[in-house]
């Protein structure tokens, strides 16, 4: 079983830049055509200052963290014991390219179920830009099976 001690246990910040090649080619790779996400006139022209960053990009950026290995290998918990049990995401303001995002992850919650069989890893991720501002909340739940 998980020690409950690493509830509360916090990655430190890891900062990553957002390129507007690597939005567009996130963009193009799930399918999305709405010009904002490709084209910088197009994306002012809908009234942003620049190319946005599509919906669900913030969970791929943080995902670049080592916040869920660096947690999985402090809790003692084998690779090949883990699902993904869910995610969601809140934005909170639009990451553009050009952005520098901030993220840092909590372990908010270990559960066990079904005596110990399945346990269930809740962790909490912010996002903040260059100014401090919030820009996403993620969350991901984490299934280990024992």
């Amino acid at each position: 079983m998980i020690d409950k001690k690493h509830i509360g246990r916090t990655t430190a910040p890891q900062t990553f830049d957002v390129e507007k090649g690597r939005l567009k080619f996130f963009a193009k790779a799930i399918g999305e055509k709405n010009p904002i996400y490709s084209d910088e006139a197009a994306a002012q022209a809908a009234g942003y200052k620049t190319i946005p960053a599509p919906p669900t990009f913030g969970f791929c950026l943080e995902m670049e963290s080592n916040s869920l290995w660096d947690n999985i290998a402090a809790m003692g918990v084998p690779v090949g014991k883990i699902l993904h049990g869910s995610q969601s995401f809140k934005y909170h303001a639009p990451i553009y390219a050009g952005d520098k995002i901030t993220f840092v992850t909590k372990v908010s919650d270990i559960v066990d179920k079904k005596g110990g069989k399945m346990e269930f890893i809740t962790e909490d991720s912010t996002g903040t830009n260059q100014d401090g501002v919030l820009v996403c909340e993620l969350q991901r739940v984490i299934v280990v099976l024992n």
